[in-house]
């Protein structure tokens, strides 16, 4: 008995979170994209960014990839149907939410999480275009730029790499002015609001951000860590954060850029390729 009480005593006086005595307001997000078996990347890195933002997150996978670190050894696609299925049964139980995509490796799927945002009217939606890996493997299989267009016509922001922004405008991004010029490129085909990622166009990492009115960019200092791996799909997942959490866009932009760059200069060493980011920040 005396073991029992020392036991409950210890329980009672040593909680690692806070009281339940308060039951605390509960944000939530959803991403949808394809699984990185490795962690750094992909829907495990939108859930771990989730968690750091004190986000209730919750995941449709569009594809189940064979990678690491490295690189991309393969990528098995889920039928259209069964993330139609995942969708309903997330968006029925938890309900309408701040929506995130990544990688959507068909045009049929994309079709499917199409219907999905005007079925249960989703208007914060974060497009991730995500087209090929940070090693240079592509992880699409058919998607074609005219269905990523529809998507991109529901989003309340895209958030397009250089390279990305460059298939998306039909530009070539070599300097600030032709990232405002894709910038405009891309918000004329009916996009509300743009984020290029301005990756390692010149010495800081400066990215660009275009409502139609304003054209903002937001620099910082640039961490010479090297490859790193999963970037594109933290920095989305941590402005859908913000936005789960009430913030306006643009301070929800600013927010996830400090938390990406403070997740870069704190990195992790964890396998024989690429860093990866560190969530914990």
């Amino acid at each position: 008995m005396n073991a029992e009480r020392k036991i409950k005593d210890l329980i009672g006086s040593h909680r690692p979170f806070r009281s339940i005595l308060v039951k605390p307001r509960v944000f939530k997000a959803l991403t949808v994209a394809g699984s990185d078996p490795s962690g750094g990347a992909g829907i495990q890195a939108d859930l771990k960014t989730f968690s750091s933002f004190d986000v209730y997150g919750s995941a449709v996978i569009t594809a189940l990839t064979a990678q690491n670190t490295t690189g991309v050894d393969g990528i098995f696609t889920v039928e259209p149907d069964f993330i139609r299925r995942q969708l309903t049964m997330v968006l029925d139980d938890l309900g309408p939410q701040p929506l995130k995509t990544g990688m959507i490796p068909t045009t049929a799927a994309i079709e499917v999480i199409v219907a999905a945002v005007e079925q249960y009217k989703l208007k914060q939606l974060v497009v991730d275009p995500v087209l090929i890996a940070t090693s240079g493997d592509k992880l699409v299989v058919e998607t074609t730029l005219d269905a990523l267009r529809r998507l991109m016509g529901h989003a309340l922001l895209v958030t397009p790499n250089l390279s990305e922004a460059a298939q998306l405008s039909g530009l070539t991004l070599t300097s600030f002015d032709d990232m405002k010029d894709a910038a405009l490129q891309i918000y004329q085909t009916g996009v509300r609001n743009v984020l290029i990622k301005g990756g390692h166009l010149l010495d800081d990492a400066t990215d660009l951000f275009f409502d139609g009115k304003e054209f903002i960019f937001l620099k910082e200092k640039r961490i010479p860590v090297g490859d790193t791996h999963g970037t594109g799909c933290t920095y989305s997942a941590a402005i859908t954060a913000g936005l789960a959490k009430g913030m306006p866009l643009l301070d929800a932009i600013v927010n996830a850029k400090i938390y990406i760059t403070r997740a870069l200069k704190f990195h992790l060493d964890v396998g024989k390729g690429s860093k990866v980011l560190n969530f914990r920040v």
